[in-house]
């Protein structure tokens, strides 16, 4: 059977623990770029388009959290990826929690970019579902154009700005729609977290003002990394120092 989700799946299937990549919103698997050219050189890196997102299909309405981690679970059964380390940022990040309350026994190591394993506030909620309307309303354009120097910082590399915004206008309303609303249900993933004993990195743009250091997750076998000069996509900012500190907790993965 076909798999759902479109995908990148490069690197060699060597003995080393595949590296799993989940994007945020409003993006695609193009926004892992950086890391897949450098960690695909030793071991193998998946990194989907959620459903609603780049080349996947798109499922109007709701999705909640699980979904996109039962889509991420069934791509991988479907690849014969048994255990891997996780990854993701912001949105994406919080799928990769959803994944480890799901089936937590597969991941080796977690890297939490960017995100937040609080519950989603009131205010939050409101917020999330009004913006959901405005999308399907006027499109991607307005909001891109509003949100792209907080996504990435204003000194930022004028390509890297380019590949953000070309992110962003490219997503389908309706896809970004049902995952705000869906992230508008988020869960308190504190308690998960708690009793996660992988290792982890997390890491935080130092000028990220959508998820800043105050709410970086907490977990007991976990490095905080705080990358300078980079707001809330410091993998595309910042990609060398990203990279750097991924390096570092990968081989505590690999052990069997």
């Amino acid at each position: 059977m076909a798999p759902f989700l479109s995908f990148d799946d490069k690197g060699p299937h060597s003995p080393l623990t595949p590296l799993v990549l989940i994007h945020g919103h409003p993006f695609d698997r193009t926004m892992w770029a950086p890391q897949i050219e450098v960690f695909s050189a030793e071991r193998r890196v998946i990194a989907p388009d959620l459903r609603g997102y780049g080349a996947s299909p798109v499922v109007p309405g709701v999705t909640p959290l699980p979904r996109f981690a039962e889509d991420v679970r069934e791509l991988l059964d479907e690849l014969g990826v048994d255990t891997f380390v996780l990854g993701g940022l912001s949105m994406g990040g919080q799928i990769a929690m959803a994944c480890l309350e799901l089936f937590g026994e597969r991941v080796r190591g977690l890297l939490l970019a960017d995100t937040t394993a609080a519950p989603e506030t009131d205010e939050g909620r409101a917020a999330r579902n009004v913006m959901a309307e405005r999308l399907l309303r006027e499109g991607m354009r307005g909001y891109a154009d509003e949100v792209l120097e907080r996504m990435v910082a204003p000194y930022a590399d004028a390509g890297v700005k380019a590949h953000v915004h070309r992110m962003m206008t490219a997503t389908d309303p309706r896809g970004a729609a049902a995952a705000l609303r869906g992230r508008a249900e988020r869960p308190d993933y504190r308690p998960l977290l708690a009793r996660t004993t992988v290792p982890s990195l997390v890491v935080v743009g130092a000028d990220d003002t959508y998820t800043p250091l105050p709410e970086a997750p907490t977990l007991p076998d976990a490095t905080l990394h705080v990358i300078p000069n980079a707001a809330h996509l410091p993998n595309l900012e910042r990609p060398a120092a990203f990279n750097k500190a991924l390096t570092a907790l990968l081989p505590r993965t690999d052990t069997p």
